[in-house]
């Protein structure tokens, strides 16, 4: 971004111009929260209007790169339509170099002062759910939401708002990846694994990957139109979607094009552990359980009994290779019943039980076929 000290202008045709912190301009902000708004439909958060888009990031140690890149990319295209006049500014904040999951590293242009100079403050997180921040950090994201600044989340991010307190009472969204864990640790709060990001009062929450490009296109909507978004999202060679569109299922199968199977997949991938029937799924999506099932094999080749199944044997799969989990404990994760139900399904289903799946795989001689030829 810039060096230390500097907030980095990003003005139309992508140049940049630093300019010392000290002459950063403090808009006056509301000092009430606006009006909470539906987020069914995707709106935007309503924010004062200023000349200049100004957007505070702060980024997690390993945080992922790429969705900071597509957020700022997003932003910057829409910077190429809205004139001099209104420029957008992405600001980097913290007081130390920051590196990402690949190893390259973002120097921060300004360090934590007066959050009332941005519009937005976006946390940004990679794959890990232990992303911790200094005390400074979450102390300024306090005083952000105290004066009404929006807060957005990324991946991971969002589990640094709620470790500050800041998502309570608000819907969140959070990857399909994370669900489990943010459950256990945040049981009281309202999650949703299914869309891609979530716009609630002073609060966006987004999953990931292109999520974030639509989650900025929302922000731009907002501040400079639909054409500007719009904009932005062909540079990213994206179509529009609402908040409302799905998180992609697991790639245990093909991807389905039926909403309420894609629904159910994702319904199905969290609650592995669950033990209750099809039809009680079916009954949550109203339809019978011999629809759904007619459903699934038209759109993706499998009933929804043989998916949670193919789940369940990756699950475990993936479970004895990289941990050392017992198998009791393992089976009790994905879903089955005891030890003796993963072994017999397992021997079944992948040719060896996993005790000796175990062994062949941390002695490198592999020998299990692959999931989704043994179940077809």
């Amino acid at each position: 971004m810039g060096v230390a000290g500097e907030i980095v202008s990003f003005d139309r045709g992508f140049t940049r111009t630093p300019r010392p912190v000290s002459e950063m301009r403090t808009p006056a902000l509301q000092s009430a929260p606006p009006k909470k708004q539906s987020n069914q439909d995707g709106s935007c958060v309503p924010v004062p209007h200023l000349q200049e888009l100004r957007v505070g990031f702060v980024l997690t140690q390993d945080f992922a790169l790429s969705a900071f890149a597509s957020f700022v990319d997003t932003l910057l295209g829409a910077g190429e339509g809205v004139g001099q006049r209104q420029r957008i500014r992405c600001v980097v904040l913290g007081d130390r170099p920051i590196k990402s999951s690949c190893g390259a590293v973002v120097e921060p242009d300004a360090s934590f002062s007066d959050p009332k100079g941005y519009n937005y403050i976006v946390v940004v997180g990679g794959v890990s759910d232990e992303c911790k921040v200094p005390s400074a950090t979450s102390s300024f994201l306090s005083a952000a939401a105290h004066i009404g600044v929006p807060l957005a989340s990324v991946g991971a991010g969002t589990f640094v708002l709620a470790r500050a307190g800041l998502l309570d009472g608000c819907d969140v969204c959070i990857s399909w990846f994370h669900r489990d864990k943010f459950d256990s640790e945040f049981p009281t709060l309202r999650v949703d694994s299914q869309r891609t990001f979530i716009i609630d009062d002073n609060r966006i929450t987004c999953a990931g990957g292109t999520g974030v490009i639509h989650m900025a296109s929302k922000l731009i909507e907002k501040h400079y139109g639909s054409e500007q978004a719009g904009m932005s999202l062909r540079l990213m060679m994206e179509a529009a979607h609402s908040a409302a569109t799905l998180q992609p299922e697991s790639i245990v199968t093909c991807q389905s094009r039926d909403d309420l199977v894609r629904a159910a997949m994702l319904t199905i991938e969290r609650t592995l552990a669950d033990t209750e029937p099809m039809s009680k799924l079916a009954q949550d999506f109203g339809v019978s359980e011999r629809q759904m099932t007619r459903r699934f094999i038209s759109n993706v080749g499998i009933s929804p009994k043989q998916y949670r199944l193919r789940l369940r044997l990756a699950k475990a799969k993936r479970l004895l290779e990289q941990t050392n989990h017992t198998i009791t404990e393992i089976a009790l994760e994905c879903g089955f019943s005891d030890c003796s139900h993963l072994s017999r399904t397992y021997k079944e289903c992948l040719g060896v039980p996993p005790s000796i799946a175990r062994r062949r795989s941390r002695a490198g001689a592999g020998g299990i076929r692959r999931l989704k030829e043994v179940l077809e």
